[in-house]
């Protein structure tokens, strides 16, 4: 399986994929010769998985669900938790020629029946932890006949990933599938409506993995990394399996939620040279009274998305630990970063430049293309752009609009090509007739010593005329006046981009991904 990369002046570089193509067995054999080397290591347990036993069982349970009557295209759902099973059911779950649904485990439980319905799997793999909360509904889901327990040796009338990679044959399995067939899914999180089922196709994950991975990152074979971010998060899945198998580097996975205390303890234990987190994840890790010294650390390069990264944020971190955060954007819809500051080039506020392999562009509400400065959405032309939403093809023609892709973010373009995030379309507050970005009222206001985290959203004054709302979290012991908020605000930006109100609340709502829910806070005025 011959992989080469173009690369012409004229036209944007690309991965050239062979039609018969197979993603688990591409990750796999790349890394033949690295049999002996540790691929996947639980923090929590301190297992270790090479990655000569990662394909033997990959393969085994390949050969499992072919046994049990998986068919090519049939679907299973995943609904486990970080651990080395992770990677051999997904990637076995490929070689088989079976689509492996990555689901969220933080959702509730309406939500997973929601998902098993509307993908109409046919199986579910689900860590024994979890699987409680799926027993009283089980079965009710028509199309679902097998239910199979992760992280257990006995799970009572459910067969488990562990006793099925000991019955099981080790015969190479590779089914006959090609670069634009349907290889997994992602439910989108949600933040604004019911989950999308986001098609994936096998090409996909290798176009990431050497666009962004290898080429922006710049991961290599002698990498440890880390990432808070889950693997069945779009964002997680290229961190911690695609993007490390591509070169043969190690992942540290965390099965429990990753708090300051957990990721500051593997980042002292296991030595990362990557890791990636979101916005609210650094601004903890950087209020954490315990946090290591920066000769503690390893880390030559970090990562962030889910949300634009506040400018103080990045600036601070750098500060305190020699290490650049490289902010970018991607989404559900187009597997991993796609826009995205490099190494040595960070400018802080700014999501960066176009990841090579993808073309940008912002439309304003009119349609026409902006120019440099002027705000409107951005717009994704890139391999990696998913096929559809399962089953909903109203949403699927207003997103994928031929090929380009519309993200639903407001951003700018400034003259050397640096795009910086504006918000939300839909988040986009018009003060006066001007378009206020609720995200840099919040970034301002995180400049203050005393705020960890702030939402604004837009509320009607008596008037009826739309004036931004914050709503903010204080750090721990820290205290802070409306008015001194409202002037520090209004010694950074325009006047009329102050917050005219300002609740203090103990949290933000946030969807499992730690996107902040502007549309909750909305709903509650």
């Amino acid at each position: 399986m011959n992989l080469s990369r173009a690369d012409h002046s004229a036209h944007p570089p690309r991965v050239e994929i062979p039609r018969d193509y197979n993603a688990a067995h591409d990750l796999l054999a790349r890394n033949a010769q690295r049999a002996g080397k540790t691929a996947f290591i639980d923090a929590t347990s301190g297992a270790r998985l090479s990655y000569g036993e990662l394909a033997e069982q990959a393969h085994r349970f390949a050969n499992a669900l072919r046994a049990r009557g998986f068919a090519p295209e049939s679907r299973v759902m995943l609904a486990m938790l970080d651990t080395p099973e992770w990677p051999v059911v997904f990637l076995g779950c490929i070689l088989a020629g079976v689509v492996p649904i990555a689901a969220n485990t933080l959702l509730t439980a309406k939500d997973f029946e929601f998902m098993l319905r509307d993908s109409r799997a046919q199986g579910l793999l689900v860590s024994q932890p979890l699987l409680a909360g799926f027993e009283p509904w089980l079965g009710q889901v028509g199309t679902l006949r097998t239910v199979i327990v992760a992280g257990a040796d006995d799970a009572g009338p459910h067969p488990t990933v562990a006793a099925m990679l000991r019955e099981a044959p080790a015969t190479p399995l590779v089914a006959d599938t090609c670069s634009d067939d349907a290889c997994f899914w992602l439910y989108s999180s949600g933040s604004t409506g019911t989950p999308k089922g986001t098609v994936h196709l096998h090409s996909h994950l290798v176009q990431t993995a050497e666009l962004y991975g290898r080429a922006v990152l710049g991961i290599r074979e002698s990498d440890v990394v880390f990432s808070a971010a889950k693997l069945f998060f779009a964002y997680g899945l290229g961190n911690a399996l695609t993007f490390p198998m591509s070169v043969g580097a190690t992942t540290v996975l965390l099965p429990a939620r990753p708090t300051p205390a957990d990721v500051f303890g593997i980042l002292r234990q296991y030595q990362p040279t990557i890791f990636y987190g979101v916005p609210t994840l650094y601004a903890g890790l950087l209020a954490d009274a315990a946090r290591p010294k920066r000769s503690e650390l390893a880390l030559r390069v970090c990562t962030s998305a889910g949300e634009a990264l506040p400018a103080e944020i990045g600036r601070k971190w750098t500060a305190e630990y020699g290490c650049e955060i490289l902010d970018g954007i991607g989404s559900t819809e187009m597997l991993h970063i796609f826009l995205s500051n490099r190494p040595g080039q960070v400018r802080y506020g700014t999501t960066g430049q176009a990841v090579p392999g993808y073309e940008l562009r912002i439309v304003a509400d009119d349609g026409r293309e902006c120019g440099a400065g002027e705000i409107g959405e951005l717009q994704i032309k890139g391999p990696s752009s998913a096929l559809m939403y399962w089953n909903n093809r109203a949403k699927t023609k207003a997103t994928f609009a031929g090929e380009w892709t519309k993200s639903g973010d407001k951003y700018t373009r400034d003259a050397d090509g640096y795009y910086t995030y504006g918000g939300r379309s839909d988040d986009m507050l018009k003060v006066g007739g001007i378009y206020v970005s609720p995200f840099e009222v919040e970034a301002s206001l995180m400049t203050h010593p005393a705020v960890l985290e702030a939402a604004i959203i837009g509320v009607a004054d008596t008037d009826g005329l739309i004036k931004p709302k914050a709503y903010v979290v204080l750090k721990s012991g820290q205290a802070a006046t409306l008015d001194e908020l409202k002037a520090h605000v209004k010694a950074q930006l325009a006047p009329y981009k102050y917050p005219r109100w300002i609740e203090f609340v103990p949290e933000l709502p946030k969807t499992a991904t730690g996107k902040i829910q502007r549309f909750r806070l909305r709903a509650s005025q």
